[in-house]
């Protein structure tokens, strides 16, 4: 049995071979979410030192500025959508044509946002407090975007695209005066023009500056396209992919950084900065993968973080809903707890982790893949 709801994330080469790497660092990236964080953060408690302090910092976001590991877990799976969308709309261009193209990249947008919404809460709070600005809604305008660029322009025109996206979303932040403020500010929130729009103009829930930042979103996943147009030409050799994987990721970590002197590198923003340095971690991971997976063929480590990545949007939503850590301390709680002591926490992030696992290998044995 195989379950499909607007099928939009398979990465086959010409001969049908589906590129296991990508869907192993789809998977990667899901873990921390599943749990994966829970069990570094659980290091501290077992023995409190500078470096597990360190690593357990690494798993939350910055409060601002700066970029911390768990800062990479959104934009890298919008980095793997813009690689995933080379093959699929790839493939539907030439079979059915650019009508029915665009038929599924509005029908996948759509349901994607309003599953987004769903997830939030919907309208469980009123409609004034609908949450427009989450995760899911973020996936859904990146892709829409990003996809009908795909469809309509060539790789070159895609790529000036981009860097009018990340310099024009710099000019706006950084240029233009902000109503009732004056000269922007980026050190603190509520002092720069995204914000401002988004206090105006976006309804429900606000989180910081959501309507223009999609600019950059739409630049984040466009660089996976690129990414995705290198895996996919036959003619480039495996190990040249690599170096190339490599190279753009150096240069874009490098542009990056250097770029966040001049405007910093901010999550919530989505600072140009911010993107540079996310898709240049991105691109080096996808190299690594890449040549561990496909090119040396050592695939049986991976095989968890495949089981995720192939379902992870559904495995992401149904953890928002089902919650494994809360069921874990059913396994683990009460005087199991009391037992275990300071390696409580850490049995319990565990257990979450390996329900999240049983639940994906149970469809991928079934091969019930809900892809969305």
């Amino acid at each position: 049995m195989v379950a499909s709801f607007v099928e939009d994330n398979g990465v086959e080469n010409a001969s049908g071979v589906r590129f296991m790497s990508v869907d192993a660092l789809r998977g990667f990236d899901m873990f921390w979410i599943l749990g994966g964080d829970a069990v570094v953060r659980s290091f501290v408690v077992i023995h409190d030192s500078a470096l597990t302090r360190s690593l357990a910092a690494q798993m939350e976001h910055c409060a601002w500025a700066g970029f911390h590991f768990y800062d990479l877990i959104f934009p890298l799976f919008i980095f793997i959508a813009g690689v995933s969308l080379v093959f699929s709309l790839g493939r539907m261009l030439e079979r059915a044509g650019r009508a029915a193209a665009v038929k599924r990249i509005v029908a996948r947008s759509v349901v994607l946002f309003l599953l987004g919404i769903f997830y939030m809460g919907g309208v469980a709070n009123g409609f004034r407090n609908v949450y427009f600005a989450g995760v899911l809604q973020r996936i859904a305008v990146a892709y829409f975007f990003a996809a009908l660029l795909f469809c309509f322009f060539r790789t070159r025109a895609l790529v000036w695209i981009c860097l009018s996206l990340l310099l024009g979303y710099w000019a706006l932040m950084t240029l233009v005066p902000v109503p009732g403020i004056g000269q922007p500010s980026l050190a603190e929130p509520g002092k720069n023009l995204a914000h401002f729009l988004d206090e105006q103009y976006l309804p429900g829930q606000k989180f910081e500056g959501t309507l223009l930042s999609t600019m950059a979103a739409v630049a984040n996943c466009l660089l996976g396209v690129f990414a995705g147009l290198l895996l996919k030409n036959d003619r480039i050799a495996g190990e040249r992919k690599v170096c190339w994987l490599l190279a753009g990721g150096g240069i874009s970590l490098l542009l990056g950084f250097v770029w966040a002197r001049e405007f910093p590198i901010i999550k919530l923003l989505w600072t140009s900065s911010y993107v540079l340095v996310a898709c240049g971690y991105g691109a080096l991971l996808l190299a690594l993968f890449y040549q561990v997976i496909e090119i040396w063929n050592w695939r049986a480590w991976s095989q968890p973080f495949v089981w995720i990545g192939m379902n992870a949007l559904p495995i992401y939503i149904i953890a928002g809903a089902v919650n494994f850590h809360r069921l874990a301390g059913r396994f683990v709680g009460g005087n199991v707890k009391d037992f275990l002591g300071r390696y409580s926490e850490l049995a319990t992030a565990l257990v979450a982790v390996g329900l999240a696992l049983w639940l994906v290998n149970f469809l991928y044995r079934r091969k019930i893949f809900l892809r969305l």
